[in-house]
């Protein structure tokens, strides 16, 4: 039987605030850059709460997509694609490999021609995936009332 567990809806809702702040890059690219950039490179506090979070999320989305595997929502392929994709992308910053700083040094380079593209791709993607989280919820909630 096909359920949506508990932290689903928060997945999709944190993700996509997550993605949404990101407005702050289309409005001031040097204060969102600096800061992006010096809190990778100190590797602080907020850093690994944030990575924390989002490597929890991700992996729980991940073994629920293969706890599920007979019987998923099509929504929960993000877990799989799109966790994949943030857990290597934590990896990769943790670790330093150098070809991906290098790519991340290159997508804060506030002087780019492709800055706005590149940032309103991120902040589309964050409202599809919060509003993907509000529906979810909604769900939730219908589910915890039919019961």
């Amino acid at each position: 039987m096909k359920k949506i567990y508990s932290y689903e809806p928060w997945f999709f809702l944190f993700l996509g605030i997550f993605h949404l702040h990101r407005i702050w890059g289309l409005i001031d690219r040097k204060s969102y850059a600096t800061f992006w950039i010096q809190t990778m490179e100190d590797k602080g506090m907020f850093y690994f709460l944030l990575m924390g979070i989002l490597a929890a999320l991700c992996v729980a989305g991940i073994i629920t997509f293969f706890r599920n595997l007979h019987y998923n929502y099509w929504w929960r392929w993000i877990y799989l694609f799109g966790g994949g994709y943030v857990l290597f992308d934590l990896f990769a910053i943790a670790t330093g490999l150098k070809f991906w700083h290098e790519l991340l040094l290159r997508m804060f380079d506030v002087t780019a021609c492709y800055w706005d593209i590149l940032w309103s791709g991120f902040v589309a993607l964050g409202g599809v995936v919060f509003v993907l989280g509000c529906i979810l919820m909604k769900r939730k909630i219908g589910e915890k009332n039919a019961q």
